[in-house]
Parts: structure tokens; C-alpha cells; sequence
């Protein structure tokens, strides 16, 4: 096997990853379907193999990535995050096909994907969570063991597909008649997305914060934390802001959940990178969510604060290197906060503009600026995948520094063409609770006029689309 990298994924994450390979004197092998037949990570890959028409099935089938990665002479493959990142059955075909899959082993993947399975190592550890069940039974039975948790720990309650992951495959429940009504509806749901109807119920924390720590872990046992990030302002269960490292929880309050998260990895055996994610109350108790064998989207604003790549650890990890770094190295310092922008419309429930071509493209820099992304001016946007464009970080030294150059950039940031996230995200940076960092997972509920804004037609604007258009058009049609 030569020093050869497949990267399987697309868009954004997969630039990064191509980066991180490239850096490491690996070329980096790139696949793709044909709707992303003009995305940027196939023009900074030292090759790229169509794999076929799909959308996304031809990105999801472990036989034909297995398939292309052994013809073209790889050592290893890297999931990023989504697709089969946190599929058992990649990581097993790699290891099966002697390739190196850059992750956790298929076994931990699979335990930890269950999430019943999940809460009974935590539980074995000693770890506190959410009061849940295992998986239900189907039918009646199954409504049956669901009533009698809710007549022990009352309503609202969550109702999850056990494999589920990413915001999917959860409902809250707030009564007995959606219970009846949505139990089926989940098992089917769960069927269709997971290939596994199985469910499980968890106790609601009410408006919480959402906290999670980024650990890694070598072959060896040895488990590091690279701090806390707080993802609370979300949307159906989906982040959109994440913040390095979680605001508002005392540093010792920090350094507990954070010493908690090394002892749920080293309970379920883990190694690479991978999240720890626990619910915050008001009175500070903090539960076990889940543990993310993957890289996350918000990796980014630890590496800000931390100063420590995590994808080239990741990769060095596999390959059979130790932890480059001792716990009492890491330090974190200052504040990051990542915004995912994309080809959404907040106003019309965040409904995805995909199909739409960016005319005028001006991004912000500068100090403490981070941008992650693929898109460009021309760039027509695939209907058939997620709407994430680019991800915005920023640093800063202190909290106000970080929130005032995250308005300017948001102010400078142009995309003209679908609507996208960043005048709601300008809405948001400039509310009062969110400058004092006041937010849980019931932020946008409680916060409805973050929607009430008009689109940018700023005279900078108007004139930067008028330079794309007389570019594209190779004249000026207004002038006389």
C-alpha cells in the first residue's frame, strides 16, 4: 500500500480532511457522485474517482468505497463526519479488507451507535444520565412498558431511534394520545433511516444546555480532553451555533464534565477522536448523552482555543502513533464560536435553497478568522445534499472581542444568489441574552424575533453584485 488516503465524504469536511492528508505527506484520494461533479475538493485532491450518479447511495455503499479504495492502492480511509462515518459496517470492511479505517474500531462503533447499548456501559461505570429505558418491545407490549416509565417520571418525554444520531430520529412526546399516535410512526421512521425500528424512551431535561467534551484516545489507553463546547442553540435538535469553550460553567464545573468524559471513553473502549455529550440542567447536574465516533462539524472552534488539530491527530492515531500530547499540556484559552452557514431560508423554516447559483461571493478574514467551506461564485448548489455552504469561526481573547469580530464578519460576509443563515445569524449576534451568553437548547423558541429581518440591500452590496454581474456578462448592460 503506498501513502495513500481515501476520503470518503464530500463538500466542506472533505476539503479539510485533504488539507490534513496533504500535510502529512499522504496524497489524498477523493471520490464523488456526479451532482458534485464541480464541487472545489475534487480540484485540491491529488485524484478524484467518480463513483457514480447517485445522489448520496453511491457515497453510502461500503462495497463500492471498499471497491475503490483497494484499486487505488490506499492504506487507509477516513470517513469525516455523516454518510457511513458512523457505520460499523465501514470500519469492519476496512478492517476486513486490511485498509485502515481513521476512527474507532467496528466493536466500538457498534456499541456505542446503540444507544441502549451506550447508557448500559455508562451505566456500568457510574456514569449519571437521563432516566431512560431500554429498547421497547413492538406493539402494544411496547406501549404498555412506555406507560409505565411516563407513570414513574411523568410527561414531556423523548421518544429515539436507538441508531439514531445527528438531530434524527427523536420526538418529544408531551401526552398519552401523541404517544399512541407517534410510537408506530418512530419504529417506521427509524426503519426507513436506520435499517433499525428499535426505540427507547428518555425522561425530557427541561430546557437544558447542551454540553460536550472532544476527547482523544491512542491504542495505548491513554485518553486526553480537549475541553468543553457548548451547542445549545439548535434547531429540531440540530446545532446551528457551537461555542469553545462552554460559556457560563465554572471552571471547575468545566474540568468535572470534562474529567467524566475521559471516564466514559476509557469505560467503552475507545480510540481516535470522538464527543462526549452531556445535558446541563439549572442546578448544574449534568447527564450522559451519548458518545459521537466521529469527527464533529464544531471541531473547529476546539482547535481554536486549543491550538491542536484534531484531524491530523486523528490520523496520526491510526497509523499507530501515541497521543502527541499529556493532559496537563493542553491548555485552552480565549473563546471560538462557529456558525454554520447555509443555503437556507430562516425565515420560511429554514427551507433549503438548493438548485440556486451564488452570483457574488465576498468572504471576511482577518484576525482570529476561520472559514471552512466550498463554495464560490458560479457555484450552482446541489439539490440533493445538506445546505451547509461554509463554517464561520472566530476567536477571540475575551467573549465581547469574540462577538464583535464575529458581527463584522457576519456585517462583510456576502452571498448573493440562495438565501442563506448570516442575516439571521446577524439577529442573533446582536441580542442582548446571546451578548451575555443567556441560551439553552430553548433559545430559538423563546427568541421569535430573531426572524424579523430584511435581506442586506446595502449600496456595498448592490455594487458588489453589479461587478459579479458585469463579470459574468463581460459588460455592464446599464451603461449608456
Amino acid at each position: 500500500m503506498k501513502k495513500r488516503i481515501l476520503v470518503a465524504n464530500r463538500g466542506e469536511i472533505a476539503i479539510r480532511l485533504i488539507r490534513a492528508i496533504q500535510e502529512l505527506d499522504y496524497e489524498a484520494i477523493a471520490v464523488y457522485e456526479t451532482p458534485d461533479r464541480n464541487s472545489r475538493h475534487l480540484r485540491i485532491a491529488d485524484e478524484a474517482i467518480w463513483i457514480g450518479d447517485g445522489p448520496r447511495k453511491d457515497y453510502l455503499d461500503v462495497e463500492k468505497i471498499i471497491g475503490t479504495a483497494l484499486r487505488s492502492n490506499v492504506c487507509a480511509i477516513h470517513p469525516g463526519y455523516g454518510f457511513l462515518a458512523e457505520n460499523p459496517d465501514l470500519a469492519r470492511a476496512c478492517e476486513n479488507a486490511g485498509l485502515i479505517f481513521i476512527g474507532p474500531p467496528s466493536k466500538v462503533i457498534e456499541n456505542l451507535g446503540s444507544k441502549v447499548m451506550a447508557r448500559r456501559i455508562m451505566a456500568e461505570a457510574g456514569i449519571a444520565m437521563v432516566p431512560g429505558t431500554e429498547n421497547l418491545p413492538s406493539g402494544e407490549q411496547g406501549l404498555q412498558v412506555a406507560m409505565e416509565f411516563v407513570a414513574r417520571y411523568g410527561f414531556p418525554i423523548m421518544l429515539k431511534a436507538t441508531s439514531g444520531g445527528g438531530g434524527r430520529g427523536i420526538r418529544r412526546i408531551e401526552n398519552e394520545h401523541e404517544l399512541r399516535e407517534q410510537y408506530p410512526i418512530a419504529r417506521a421512521e427509524a426503519k426507513a433511516a436506520f435499517n433499525d425500528d428499535s426505540v427507547y424512551l428518555e425522561k425530557v431535561v427541561v430546557n437544558p444546555r447542551h454540553v460536550e467534551v472532544q476527547i482523544l484516545a491512542d491504542r495505548a489507553g491513554n485518553t486526553v480532553h480537549l475541553g468543553t463546547r457548548d451547542c445549545s442553540i439548535q434547531r429540531r435538535n440540530q446545532k446551528l451555533v457551537e461555542i469553545a469553550p462552554a460559556f457560563q460553567i465554572s471552571e471547575e464545573l468545566r474540568e468535572e464534565i470534562s474529567q467524566t468524559a475521559v471516564k466514559a471513553a476509557k469505560a467503552s473502549g475507545y480510540f481516535n477522536a470522538g464527543t462526549v455529550e452531556f445535558l446541563l440542567d439549572s442546578d448544574n447536574n449534568y447527564y450522559f448523552m451519548e458518545i459521537n465516533t466521529r469527527l464533529q462539524v464544531e471541531h473547529t472552534v476546539t482547535e481554536m482555543v486549543t491550538g491542536i488539530d484534531i484531524v491530523r491527530s486523528q490520523i496520526r492515531l491510526a497509523m499507530g502513533h501515541n497521543l502527541h500530547v499529556r493532559q496537563e499540556e493542553i491548555r485552552t484559552r480565549g473563546h471560538a464560536i462557529e456558525m454554520r452557514i447555509n443555503a437556507e431560508d430562516p425565515q420560511n423554516n429554514f427551507m433549503p435553497e438548493g438548485g440556486k447559483t451564488i452570483s457574488v461571493y465576498r468572504s471576511p478574514g482577518g484576525y482570529g478568522v476561520r472559514l471552512d467551506g466550498f463554495c464560490y461564485q458560479g457555484f450552482t448548489i446541489p439539490e440533493v445534499y445538506d445546505s451547509l455552504l461554509v463554517k464561520l469561526t472566530v476567536f477571540g481573547w475575551s467573549w465581547e472581542e469574540t462577538v464583535d469580530r464575529l458581527r463584522r464578519c457576519l456585517t462583510n460576509y456576502v452571498i448573493t444568489g440562495p438565501k442563506t443563515t448570516i442575516p439571521f445569524y446577524l439577529n442573533l449576534v446582536n441580542d442582548p441574552d446571546f451578548q451575555q451568553g443567556v441560551f439553552d437548547t430553548s433559545y430559538l423558541e423563546t427568541h421569535e424575533h430573531l426572524f424579523e429581518y430584511k435581506e442586506d440591500n446595502s449600496e456595498i452590496n448592490k455594487l458588489a453584485r453589479l461587478i459579479a454581474e458585469i463579470h459574468n456578462r463581460g459588460e455592464n448592460r446599464y451603461a449608456k
